[in-house]
């Protein structure tokens, strides 16, 4: 099994920062049908190759690699809001 794995990443056009991580160009047969209705319509951003000892930004790169080989998806899904960092220190 090569240790690289291709991706092509596509954003959801109703909510900010989430992405779907497919291991074929424009498959979508393997992601649930529920899963993208509330995702919208895929809007394609580009195309990556993972590598386990190239990072991520926000996401695990082996965890993302594990579920396009398995369910041939990764679901990346927006940063969780700290409310706290917009309004200053409660201390």
């Amino acid at each position: 099994m090569s240790e690289t794995l291709d991706c092509w990443i596509y954003k959801s056009p109703r909510k900010d920062e989430m992405y779907l991580y497919l291991a074929r160009e424009d498959d979508f047969e393997a992601v649930p049908d529920g899963l993208l209705q509330g995702f919208g319509t895929p809007q394609p951003v580009m195309q990556l190759t993972l590598d386990p000892q190239r990072p991520l930004a926000r996401e695990d790169v082996t965890q993302v690699m594990q579920n396009l080989r398995e369910r041939g998806y990764h679901l990346q899904m927006p940063p969780r809001l700290e409310p706290y960092l917009y309004h200053g220190n409660l201390d």
